[in-house]
């Protein structure tokens, strides 16, 4: 038969110690990924994208008439024409950060 060694037992001191920075570094990672993640969320553009090219394709097939306004979830969006060019700006109404986005429409059939 095979002598087996002996080891070390740990105190419960050190089992103690051991556990709680095992939770603190899973408490740690599991702050880091929800702010990562809440930060992706409220910084996608994605949708609010989408419902321009929406109001893009709308006036180029002459489905809505100049000027235009409307407010989407937290945006405001216009439609004007500006220097010969038409221009679509949304404007975030939240305090917290104003962000804006603004395409121009190269379409020469409805300027």
């Amino acid at each position: 038969m095979v002598v087996l060694k002996k080891l070390k037992a740990s105190t419960l001191m050190e089992t103690m110690v051991a556990t709680v920075l095992i939770v603190v570094i899973f408490m740690l990672s599991s702050l880091i990924l929800n702010s990562l993640f809440s930060a992706q969320v409220k910084g996608n553009l994605q949708p609010i994208k989408s419902h321009l090219n929406q109001l893009e394709y709308q006036y180029v097939n002459q489905k809505i008439n100049l000027p235009y306004y409307e407010e989407w979830k937290t945006w405001d969006i216009t439609i004007s024409i500006t220097q010969n060019m038409v221009q679509i700006e949304a404007v975030e109404k939240v305090a917290s950060s104003s962000r804006s986005i603004k395409q121009k429409i190269h379409y020469a059939k409805n300027l």
